[in-house]
């Protein structure tokens, strides 16, 4: 939080939220985190590892260092360990297969951006953060035909709604697909450890017994309390270019601001294969950060995450 507050001005964490992370199904915080400590025990830095996924071709690292430590080498030390330790993924993939891992930049903070260009990373990717205006009035939603609406309350299936995510981002830039039950796993626990979570506020736009699209939302932001969150919207191929996904966005709007909230957010891909973007911009959001995504290959090989509809 030290470090988001000297980037963005708010802290963007709490203690509960980064419980639920380090419990989540598969992670070890003894193989995948390290910490960075002056002599007397100050914490200054750490860093995470995600290789979580069943087939882990590409994976996140995700670190800190304190701002008032940078400038002397520990971020690059914490990286090298984070690529030496990513090398046991090897064992867990064809050896055909190519094997990257990704790190991320605010736009705004060079010195991030520096460190990850100078370890050899290469910028590939934009994800913009999203917001808009509550207080202002937003159009209503407009249903497509045969389309109803149902909360997970009453859908009480995270199987399903797992599986509806899982089709609808297969159009997702760097989608890998992955073995269901892990995924449904890791759901399940987050769902269980969000001290916040309300499931009349994950919305599941239904087609007779078919799923056809999800907006899972959260009553509220880390960074921002008075911001409603929306995790998760997608659509599924069959029922794309008919308003859905606005029409579940519009209505998102509506119950936050029904809580009371001044602002709801998202984050998405600026150069979303399904054209995301333009649908967020058509219903009245605008970037309000945006983060650089870096890569480096790990290992030749066959590509098989998405790149391309």
């Amino acid at each position: 939080n030290i470090c988001a507050i000297d980037q963005t001005g708010k802290p963007d964490m709490n203690r509960s939220e980064l419980l639920s992370e380090w419990t989540t199904p598969g992670f070890d915080t003894s193989k995948s985190v390290r910490i960075a400590e002056t002599s007397d025990g100050k914490i200054v830095g750490y860093i995470e590892v995600w290789d979580t996924d069943a087939l882990p071709v590409a994976n996140w690292v995700w670190a800190r260092v304190h701002p008032t430590f940078e400038g002397l080498g520990i971020g690059t030390e914490l990286m090298y360990w984070a690529e030496d330790r990513l090398q046991e993924t090897f064992d867990r993939v064809p050896e055909d297969l190519r094997v990257t891992f990704r790190a991320g930049s605010l736009s705004t903070h060079s010195p991030t951006k520096n460190l990850l260009e100078d370890l050899g990373m290469t910028l590939n990717r934009f994800f913009w953060r999203m917001v808009i205006d509550l207080q202002k009035k937003t159009a209503a939603p407009v249903w497509p035909e045969g389309i109803s609406l149902k909360t997970f309350a009453e859908v009480n299936d995270s199987a399903a709604v797992y599986r509806a995510f899982n089709d609808a981002f297969r159009d997702h830039w760097g989608h890998v697909e992955q073995p269901q039950a892990k995924g449904v796993a890791k759901w399940e626990h987050w769902i269980a450890s969000d001290e916040v979570f309300d499931p009349s506020l994950w919305f599941v736009a239904v087609d007779g017994d078919s799923i056809a699209g999800i907006c899972l939302c959260r009553k509220t932001e880390y960074e921002d309390p008075d911001m409603g969150w929306v995790n998760v919207l997608g659509v599924r191929r069959p029922w794309r270019k008919q308003g859905l996904g606005l029409a579940m966005l519009q209505h998102a709007f509506g119950k936050f601001r029904q809580l009371g909230k001044l602002r709801a957010g998202l984050g998405v891909d600026a150069n979303s294969l399904t054209g995301a973007t333009r649908l967020y911009e058509k219903a009245g959001m605008h970037m309000a950060r945006e983060l650089h995504i870096y890569e480096k290959e790990l290992r030749p090989g066959r590509d098989i995450s998405r790149h391309e509809l």
